[in-house]
């Protein structure tokens, strides 16, 4: 998959799937439910137990039908070793030159983490595709449309403590599209193999994106 395809099916879904799995072994069954309820975009974070592998299970099992990529990346042998598994995109909590140049070197989405305007600014220039504004817990919606006032060339994304109440004002202020973990794929509904609940999550979520950009 081009990465511009890449790109523009995540903005499209506007929902990306931040799995923390506790077994590798759950990922196709999350993906799965995910795809369902129309959420493409699957982040695999390198907190998952062996998650290069899994990401290159989920390539082999889903090809173009999901965009799946790599989250909470440090460094970048992480990142190159993850593409080379097959992930799409590069999501980190940080901005790391190193890996924004690996990941554009092998023509990935990359997305480096970042808080304060300057480094926001800074992470852009640096080759950005997208800047993931972590931790968002604590900024609210409001925060993208001050930065968006001076800087609307921005593409933002936020991470932490979204959820479905506040999904579509994310979009709303400007988001291209909202990185979702527990709300999403909840700990419980994988531990009990509870995939219609995900799904069902899923579909919510889209749903609040499409609602939220029809206004």
């Amino acid at each position: 998959m081009k990465k511009e395809i890449a790109l523009q099916r995540l903005t499209e879904c506007g929902v990306v799937a931040v799995i923390r799995a506790q077994s590798a072994d759950q990922l196709q069954d999350i993906a799965r439910a995910l795809l369902e309820g129309g959420v493409v975009g699957i982040e695999v974070t390198m907190s998952t137990p062996k998650a290069i592998q899994g990401i290159e299970k989920l390539v082999d099992a889903f090809g173009d039908k999901v965009v799946v990529g790599v989250g909470t990346v440090l460094d970048a042998a992480t990142a190159a070793d993850a593409i080379h598994a097959g992930a799409h995109f590069v999501f980190s909590p940080v901005t790391d030159t190193r890996v924004i140049e690996v990941t554009k070197r092998l023509g990935k989405v990359c997305v480096p983490g970042a808080y304060t305007p300057t480094e926001i600014l800074n992470a852009w220039a640096a080759g950005a595709d997208i800047v993931k504004v972590f931790p968002a817990t604590t900024l609210g919606p409001g925060y993208f449309k001050d930065l968006l006032a001076p800087m609307p060339f921005l593409k933002l994304t936020p991470t932490g403590g979204v959820d479905l109440k506040t999904a579509a004002d994310w979009i709303k202020a400007g988001a291209v599209c909202v990185g979702a973990g527990s709300s999403l794929v909840g700990k419980e509904a994988c531990a009990k193999g509870d995939w219609a609940a995900v799904t069902n999550n899923a579909r919510q979520f889209t749903e609040a994106v499409k609602a939220a950009r029809a206004k």
